[in-house]
């Protein structure tokens, strides 16, 4: 019977599909046109559904278990291969002679001591040696060496403080080297960062869970976004992937496709989160806050000594087993070489400093830490809005009245923040071509933090582009002035020691400087700043510590004139 009357109700049936047709095109029309709060929370709507059913995939990336792909980005050429080897080389730490030590066996902070060797004339101009030995949990002498020790040398009254020089002796003995600054009374403070045990593990973590800190990227499409898994390298599996290597430097990047939007729809890099369960239960012995990380050495004897003005007499000048680069006194950094150092203290006279400059700081949030002291202490500095996230930038301040400009930028990925839009991701070594460069132009770098979890390869790589491209800008105009941040200590706990530890600083931190050896590039201290100074360690050092940092650089900006001598 209905086959009957189907044909009669075929027109009809056309009619109403055509009315629907014609009124979901009209309510896309409609759609587009409402406005902007209305469709803003449609996005936040779909982003809350898509965030929900993504958060296992972004959290916890249970595939992610693979060794670093060490054959990403350009080939190097023989001498940067020779060079990479050199540079692993001269960063090799010394290994346990037996691996696998019980807890017991390993270094005991508590149990170890130091004792200070002369304790006679010391003088300004001179040099204290401090010998050291490490005990295990039982009391015994260590046996081996690999410890990561840092010591410094302090009279607070004096507000003076300088770093020392730890010598390995790869027996459980250790010398430290102070070299003697001021007069005065003057104490040693030894602590011990990581147990030999410690650091072997973090070796490991290095080479084999260099992605354990994740990052992700969200891609959009009209009404459709979204996230996928970020890095360096990424696991292979079924999903696709998209190639997001620099066509300049050849760094390379890579995300997963996502299952519906083409890989130009990219628009944003953020942080993913951190793995967690990292450690076996064996490992995660030599990470107790309080019992084996950054835990103090105490002194056998006395922990001081009374350092005497130097000798008025002429003698035989001392050999010196360590000069720092600088040192404080009543709180201010005095550098041993180059710029005679000023006090900048007001915002007049970093104004008549910086008239005319353009300041470039590149790089991560250490040294944007210096782009917010001089916004905040210099009110002719006006603010331009970007409209740029908290924390992430771009920023930039313009002071009309001294024709002066600051500018921030944040390094290309890897980098750890909340959210950085795909268009502001820049590298540093692109930026630097970018620049005219000239007597009017100073470029601050500061790049280290965020590469602590990869292996050193991948560092030594990014440094060689910005080296170049430092070079390059040299060439191009000779009096351009570059500063180059190193790293710094930070507080550390059982959790954070696996992504930020000082020991993975303390290694970049010599690959950095040994890069930059004989470049026209000045270096600023940060690891003897902060391992100097009585403030306790933190990523982002404390205000004065800036302070001085910020005065280092303008020191150099705007150096003391000699006095012409008359004839």
């Amino acid at each position: 019977m209905m086959e009957k009357y189907f044909p009669k109700y075929v027109p009809f049936f056309s009619l109403l599909a055509l009315s629907g047709l014609l009124y979901l095109l009209w309510s896309i029309t409609s759609l587009e046109s409402w406005n902007c709060q209305t469709v803003s929370t449609f996005y936040q709507l779909q982003n809350s559904i898509q965030s929900v059913l993504k958060t296992s995939e972004l959290l916890l990336p249970t595939e992610f278990n693979y060794s670093f792909c060490a054959h990403l980005g350009q080939e190097p050429t023989l001498e940067e291969a020779r060079e990479e080897s050199y540079l692993l080389k001269s960063i090799a730490w010394p290994e346990p002679s037996t691996l696998g030590l019980p807890l017991r066996q390993s270094s005991d902070p508590a149990q170890s001591y130091y004792t200070i060797q002369d304790t006679g004339d010391l003088r300004v101009g001179g040099q204290l040696a401090v010998k050291v030995q490490i005990h295990n949990f039982l009391g015994q002498p260590k046996k081996h060496g690999g410890d990561f020790l840092v010591a410094r040398l302090h009279t607070p009254e004096l507000v003076a403080g300088v770093a020392g020089q730890v010598r390995d002796h790869n027996n459980g003995n250790y010398t430290i080297f102070f070299p003697l600054l001021w007069a005065g009374v003057a104490q040693v403070e030894l602590t011990m960062i990581h147990s030999s045990e410690a650091v072997m593990v973090l070796k490991r973590l290095r080479e084999e869970q260099s992605d354990r800190v994740f990052f992700k990227s969200l891609f959009r499409s009209g009404y459709i976004s979204e996230s996928t898994l970020c890095n360096l390298c990424l696991p292979l599996k079924p999903q696709p992937l998209c190639n997001y290597t620099d066509p300049q430097t050849g760094e390379p990047w890579y995300c997963y496709k996502p299952k519906m939007l083409d890989c130009d729809t990219r628009i944003n890099h953020s942080k993913g989160g951190y793995k967690k369960n990292l450690l076996t239960v064996y490992e995660s012995q030599f990470f107790q806050s309080g019992v084996n990380i950054k835990v103090p050495i105490h002194s056998a004897g006395v922990d001081n000594v009374t350092v005497l003005p130097a000798s008025k007499v002429r003698t035989k000048k001392m050999r010196l087993e360590f000069t720092p680069s600088g040192y404080y006194y009543q709180g201010s950094w005095r550098p041993l070489s180059g710029v005679v150092p000023r006090q900048f203290n007001t915002s007049s006279l970093i104004n008549q400093c910086l008239r005319g400059k353009m300041l470039y700081m590149y790089g991560d949030s250490t040294v944007r830490q210096w782009y917010e002291y001089l916004i905040t202490n210099v009110p002719e500095f006006k603010e331009f809005n970007f409209h740029s996230a908290k924390n992430v930038g771009p920023y930039m301040g313009v002071n009309m009245n001294y024709n002066a400009l600051l500018k921030y930028r944040c390094h290309g990925p890897p980098i750890r923040f909340t959210s950085v839009s795909s268009a502001e991701m820049r590298y540093i070594s692109n930026e630097l071509d970018g620049l005219s460069g000239g007597s009017d132009t100073v470029v601050v770098i500061s790049i280290w933090s965020h590469f602590s979890t990869y292996p050193v390869a991948v560092y030594i790589r990014r440094l060689r582009h910005i080296r170049k491209a430092v070079i390059r800008l040299l060439n191009r105009e000779p009096t351009t002035l570059v500063f180059i941040r190193t790293g710094n200590l930070q507080k550390l706990d059982a959790e954070s020691s696996l992504f930020n530890s000082d020991w993975f600083s303390q290694q970049l931190d010599t690959v950095l400087r040994a890069m930059f050896k004989g470049l026209n590039v000045q270096l600023v201290d940060a690891w003897e700043m902060t391992l100097a100074h009585h403030h306790p360690h933190q990523l982002h050092p404390q205000l004065d510590i800036v302070s001085n940092m910020v005065n280092f650089i303008l020191s150099h900006i705007c150096p003391v004139r000699k006095k012409k001598k008359r004839g």
